[in-house]
């Protein structure tokens, strides 16, 4: 019988093969040489210099669309994606964020719904990090019921003309290329939209207290004029972008316990060489207490993201399945934070430890790709055959 292991202690890894353990161990590489010395810094100051930089390392990583098959693409699993969204929400969610909005959002909705033009123009640059990508549905008063949107592009001969305004979009400022929906008199549409085009700016979002780390921009598009082979062909209605949303989610779920593992290991580790009252505080009844159900809810949360991994990959996970593990691990993550920063007491909100960092980026996550409120409605609904929306 192998021993006991505090940073495993289900033997989780055990379900992972050894392709997937490559591709954790290099974006765990990556992230502990690129980002952990900096991002303390980085969150200070409330920039991510070099993220063109960045998106070029990342590419050359395979980790930018690496779900997904062709035009550069890694074609990694389900899994093997999970697990690099976990170690880089484990270094910071906003290096998280840049690559699930690039990979599972601006990248997943040309090649789920694009044209074969506009995979072969967008796709192989942006795997590659060349280009850099944003997804814009949110908008400053709709986010949670996007079929409200104000956003509107109309018909003129056979060009569009688009305007609009859209909300907290990550990579926004440095983007290449912005997958916009939009209203139209055939229903709600997507637009692969070139950021530089007339009449569409970007303008960045400042004084964020989470997700500092990161680039977060409004859209504003002013009668911005595009041909018409920049809609995306292959979908029509809100199925698009929420079937977007859906492959994003799915990356928080691994990732909301990457922070949370980041949290619980500097809380243990704390614990251990911490001494009050004459002993390590993780000698104490309380603290140990403290430490075990962080525990239970950060391995109970893997294993979570684990099942749905799988499934995902058999092709049978559903949308409520997301909504299940959106919910359950970002919340507890949240939690785990928050008792992480009691056991290192006053030290828990200095940017010298990852634990208040951590928390005030889950808020953020709590909110993007559906609130609390909405996943709790979407699993009611699926539980009761009733609908509470409206």
């Amino acid at each position: 019988m192998s021993a006991f292991q505090p940073l495993d202690p289900l033997g989780i890894d055990e379900l992972l093969g050894p392709e997937d353990l490559a591709v954790r161990a290099t974006v765990r590489d990556w992230a502990a040489d690129r980002v952990l010395p900096h991002v303390a810094g980085w969150y200070e100051s409330g920039e991510l210099p070099g993220i063109r930089e960045l998106a070029r390392e990342l590419g050359s990583i395979g980790a930018l669309g690496m779900s997904l098959e062709g035009y550069g693409c890694a074609g990694a699993s389900a899994v093997q994606y999970g697990l690099a969204c976990l170690e880089l929400e484990a270094a910071d969610s906003g290096i998280r964020s840049l690559v699930s909005v690039q990979g599972s959002l601006a990248m997943y909705a040309i090649w789920k719904y694009g044209s074969e033009e506009q995979k072969q123009r967008w796709l192989p640059g942006m795997a590659a990090g060349e280009l850099i990508g944003c997804f814009g549905l949110t908008e400053p008063d709709v986010g949670s019921d996007p079929a409200a949107m104000r956003t509107y592009a109309k018909r003129d001969g056979t060009d569009w003309v688009l305007s609009g305004r859209k909300m907290w979009i990550t990579n926004g400022s440095v983007a290449a290329v912005a997958v916009v929906w939009a209203q139209t008199d055939e229903g709600i549409r997507g637009f692969a939209v070139p950021t530089g085009t007339a009449g569409f700016s970007a303008p960045e979002i400042k004084h964020k207290w989470s997700l500092r780390a990161s680039v977060t921009s409004e859209l504003v598009m002013d009668e911005v004029r595009l041909p018409a082979d920049a809609v995306l062909p292959g979908v029509t209605g809100l199925k698009g972008p929420l079937g977007c949303l859906s492959h994003a989610r799915y990356g928080i779920i691994w990732g909301s316990m990457g922070a949370a593992r980041a949290s619980f290991e500097a809380a243990l580790d704390y614990a251990k060489t911490r001494e009050q009252f004459g002993k390590p505080i993780g000698g104490f009844q309380l603290t140990q207490a403290k430490l075990s159900d962080m525990a239970l809810e950060l391995h109970k949360g893997i294993l979570l993201a684990h099942h749905l991994g799988r499934r995902m990959d058999a092709g049978t996970l559903r949308p409520e399945q997301i909504s299940f593990g959106k919910l359950n691990n970002v919340r507890e993550a949240i939690e785990i934070c928050r008792t992480a920063r009691t056991i290192l007491g006053a030290n828990g909100i200095s940017l010298e430890y990852p634990v208040m960092r951590h928390a005030t980026n889950l808020e953020s996550v709590l909110t993007y790709e559906g609130t609390v409120e909405m996943h709790q409605l979407v699993l009611g609904k699926a539980l009761t055959g009733l609908d509470a929306f409206r």
